[in-house]
């Protein structure tokens, strides 16, 4: 499955590389899989599928509350795991395997109810009803940033809803990626349905080509969605897709500046930045825009950078060199182009890919920190003269992922959020996911939604059954 080595500058092209981002070691190399193990893989997902749509809905229940045991079980492990492959502080890391058992345990709540045959109400004595049926195996092409998180929030509803899942993860989480496979099978799944498929892209869009794979889901850049989307739609499967965003943080003059200055900090700077559904661009109606910015500043200045293993770190690195560097330039890009520095924009020295929370006022429309998304630790102020131009600034970008909105008037903050053109708005909060909630985006933050009552039924045949009666 992997091979490690000490040799911190070994180059691997022929599969994927997992390296610790804090101190640059090689942790392993995984052996791109051979077409004859792909396709034993897919043949393997392909059978399990056919005895797990068959599944009592029972057993499912029972196989899914064995999966948040064996997850909260192995949660030390997965932690460890995920800070050394991805650099998440190891308090960060533990929170994300708890959140993955408490959603795995609703879907088993949950999931019966919402997947159960709904009646319709049709004229005469005819009977209607819609089943919700699986339709096969699903690709979830998966990022590096929540590295069980992101495919449990996928799997969970996919496979509770019958269906097989296929998991192509990012090439530096592997480690991670056949850790939870491992999971899968210790909690009784029927082996091979959960599996990994460890391979470059063109295997990757033959797989999704492949009559035995019903559709594919993404997480992950326009680039990587624009091309899986494409591979799907020329097979005639359906994909759903996220992004990313940039989601806006209003602060308008009424609101609580202490704790909306809280919440923009987790809001901007939990996981490094690194999360797409997170503030990036930090609107403020002017009256409140000196005391947030300089609130904002002093509270950004006090987070720790360094060791993620360390429970007093609030920064860990980034989770790859190069995403540091691209970083590195926009922030420089946005500078040059008129933002004014007000704390951070450099890359730490030493080992590790480790960069300073960063703070740019005076950012406005063109430039790169407001037209771009900035996946990593660096807010862009922006001032707004009302709250119409608040609104205006929140709207003026490519992405529509999340939004959040600030003010003492939550009526009119509900009037507001319908005019944000995103697929969630979090008031007096930031942004967040939960099992319960759906999430997803418009624009060019995809399409689709996952969690909630719409992940079940994402990929589902939604069968209507009308039945006659004769004499």
């Amino acid at each position: 499955m992997s091979n490690t080595t000490n040799d911190p500058n070994t180059i691997y092209a022929a599969g994927a590389v997992s390296r610790n981002p804090a101190t640059d070691a090689l942790i392993a190399t995984y052996p791109y899989q051979t077409p004859e193990e792909v396709e034993a893989v897919l043949s393997a997902n392909a059978d399990a599928f056919l005895l797990w749509r068959d599944t009592p809905m029972a057993e499912r229940v029972a196989a899914y509350r064995r999966l948040a045991a064996t997850l909260r079980d192995r949660s030390e492990a997965l932690a460890s795991l995920i800070t050394a492959e991805m650099g998440k502080t190891i308090s960060a890391a533990r929170a994300e395997i708890e959140k993955s058992a408490a959603t795995i345990e609703w879907i088993a709540e949950h999931g019966p109810e919402i997947l159960a045959d709904e009646p319709v109400s049709v004229d005469g004595d005819d009977e209607v009803h819609v089943s919700y049926l699986p339709i096969g195996s699903i690709l979830g092409v998966m990022p590096w940033n929540l590295p069980i998180w992101q495919v449990i929030r996928a799997s969970g509803p996919i496979m509770f809803s019958g269906n097989g899942f296929l998991l192509k993860h990012a090439p530096n989480v592997m480690g991670a990626a056949f850790a939870l496979q491992d999971v899968y099978e210790a909690a009784g799944f029927p082996k091979g349905l959960f599996a990994n498929i460890n391979a470059d892209n063109d295997t990757v869009a033959s797989v999704i080509a492949d009559r035995r794979v019903a559709a594919v889901t993404l997480t992950g850049s326009m680039r990587a969605g624009a091309a899986v989307a494409s591979t799907a739609a020329k097979a005639l499967k359906k994909s759903l897709l996220e992004l990313g965003g940039s989601d806006a943080f209003i602060v308008l003059a009424d609101a609580n500046i202490d704790l909306a200055v809280e919440a923009g900090i987790t809001a901007r700077f939990g996981n490094s930045g690194q999360v797409c559904l997170a503030a990036k661009r930090f609107i403020l109606e002017r009256p409140i825009a000196e005391e947030f910015t300089r609130k904002f500043v002093e509270a950004a200045r006090k987070l720790t950078v360094g060791d993620p293993l360390d429970p007093s770190v609030a920064l860990g690195p980034m989770a790859r060199n190069d995403l540091r560097d691209e970083l590195h330039v926009q922030v420089e890009q946005t500078i040059e182009q008129g933002a004014t520095l007000l704390l951070g924009g450099r890359k730490v020295d030493g080992p590790g890919n480790f960069y300073e929370a960063t703070v740019l006022a005076d950012v406005d429309r063109g430039m790169t920190a407001f037209e771009q998304e900035t996946f990593g630790p660096v807010a862009a102020i922006t001032i707004a003269d009302d709250v119409e131009h608040a609104i205006e600034l929140a709207n003026a970008s490519d992405y529509g992922l999340g939004g959040n909105l600030w003010t003492a008037d939550t009526a009119r903050a509900r009037r507001i959020a319908r005019r944000i053109e995103t697929g969630g708005v979090f008031i007096n909060g930031f942004s967040a996911s939960n099992a319960r909630i759906p999430v997803g985006g418009v624009k060019k933050s995809g399409y689709g939604r996952e969690l909630s009552h719409f992940g079940l039924r994402e990929f589902t045949n939604a069968q209507a059954v009308w039945t006659k009666f004769v004499a």
